[in-house]
C-alpha cells in the first residue's frame, strides 16, 4: 500500500466518522443580490454567504450585485446567463412580486426554480411623537375623511410598503386608488420626512423604526402580525378592528434548466443552513424571522402570493387590468 493510498483511505474514514455530506465540501457557490449594496436582499445574500460557509456547507460563496428596477435586471440576467448552473442563486423576495408586473418584465418567476423562502419581516406604521394621530384607528378617521390629506411615507413604487398603504386603506373601506403614497430611495430619506413632519404617517419593516420608537421619536401604530409579537409593546392592526396581517418575506432561486439532482442538492444546502447555529445568530441580530418553506410548499406559496399582490397593485392602479 502506498502512501497516498494510506492517506486517502484516511481522508474517506475522517468523513464518514464525521458523517460530512461529500457535496458540502465541493459547493462553490454564486449568489446573486438584484440590488444595490445595502439593501435588505443585499443582507440576505451576504447572510447567506457567511452562514453557507461557516455551516460547512459551501468552501466559497461569491456574491455580486445587480441593481435596477426592483430586480427585474437582475432576474433577467440571471435567467439569460446562468441556464443549467447548479452553482448558482438569487435572492429575492415580496417586492421583485410587484416590480416584475409593474414593468411588464418578459422574464417572471415562472423561469426560475424555486428552492426556498429563507425570512420575513413584520411591517409597521408610525408618525411623529408629536403627532395628533394616537391609534391605528385615529389613522382610519383620518383616511375615511379626507384621504388626499393623509400621505404615507415608504420603499419603491409597488414594494410592500406600497402594497400595505392600499390594504390599509381598502381595508377600512376606503378607495385604495386615491391613497397618497410617496415613496422614496432609502430608509433614511423617509425617516427624515417622517420625523420633519413631512408626511402623515410612515411604513416599513418593524426593524427599520425600531431604534425611533423605543426613543420615543416616533409613535408605532400597529404592527402587521397576525398576533402580537413577544417583547414587543405594540398591538396588532387586527386586535384594533383593522384586519391586516402582511409580512415582506425574502426567499432564494436557482437558475432555470437544472437537473432535479442539482435542485436537491442546493436545497439540502440551504435547509442545512437554515438550521445551522450560524443563520439563527443572524436572524437574532437582524431582527429577522425565521420564515423557512422549502421544495414544492415554497412553489404553491410563490403562486399564491403572486397572484394576491398582482390583485392588489391593479387595485390601486399601478396595473392595469
Amino acid at each position: 500500500m502506498t502512501s497516498y493510498t494510506r492517506l486517502l483511505g484516511a481522508a474517506v474514514a475522517l468523513t464518514l466518522l464525521t458523517g460530512a455530506p461529500a457535496f458540502s465540501q465541493q459547493l462553490e457557490l454564486k449568489v446573486m443580490a438584484p440590488a444595490a449594496p445595502g439593501g435588505g436582499w443585499d443582507q440576505t445574500a451576504r447572510a447567506m454567504q457567511q452562514a453557507l460557509v461557516a455551516a460547512g456547507v459551501a468552501r466559497s460563496v461569491q456574491v455580486t450585485n445587480v441593481a435596477g428596477a426592483g430586480g427585474s435586471v437582475g432576474i433577467a440576467q440571471f435567467v439569460n446567463g446562468a441556464k443549467g448552473d447548479g452553482n448558482q442563486l438569487m435572492v429575492n423576495g415580496f417586492v421583485m412580486v410587484g416590480a416584475l408586473a409593474m414593468n411588464k418584465s418578459p422574464v417572471t418567476l415562472d423561469q426560475v426554480t424555486p428552492i426556498a423562502r429563507l425570512t420575513e419581516e413584520i411591517q409597521v406604521i408610525v408618525v411623529p411623537a408629536n403627532s395628533p394621530i394616537k391609534t391605528a384607528q385615529d389613522l382610519a378617521a383620518a383616511v375615511k375623511a379626507d384621504i388626499a390629506r393623509v400621505t404615507f411615507a415608504g420603499g419603491s413604487a409597488g414594494g410592500v410598503d406600497h402594497v400595505m398603504a392600499a390594504l390599509f386603506a381598502g381595508t377600512i373601506g376606503a378607495d385604495a386608488k386615491k391613497i397618497n403614497y410617496i415613496p422614496f430611495s432609502g430608509g433614511g430619506e423617509s425617516l427624515a420626512a417622517i420625523l420633519g413632519g413631512k408626511v402623515t404617517a410612515g411604513i416599513s419593516g418593524l426593524s427599520e423604526y425600531d431604534g425611533q420608537i423605543k426613543s420615543g421619536k416616533l409613535r408605532a401604530l400597529g404592527v402587521t402580525s397576525e398576533k402580537r409579537i413577544a417583547g414587543v409593546d405594540i398591538p396588532t392592526f387586527r386586535e384594533q378592528g383593522i384586519d391586516l396581517v402582511l409580512a415582506n418575506w425574502r426567499s432564494v432561486m436557482a437558475p432555470p434548466g437544472i437537473t432535479a439532482e442539482q435542485k436537491k442538492t442546493l436545497g439540502d444546502a440551504v435547509e442545512k443552513m437554515v438550521k445551522s447555529d450560524a443563520w439563527k445568530g443572524i436572524l437574532k441580530q437582524k431582527g429577522w424571522d425565521d420564515a423557512y418553506v422549502g421544495g414544492d410548499a415554497f412553489a404553491d406559496f410563490l403562486k399564491k402570493e403572486t397572484l394576491r399582490v398582482t390583485d392588489v397593485l391593479k387595485s390601486v392602479g399601478l396595473i392595469k387590468s
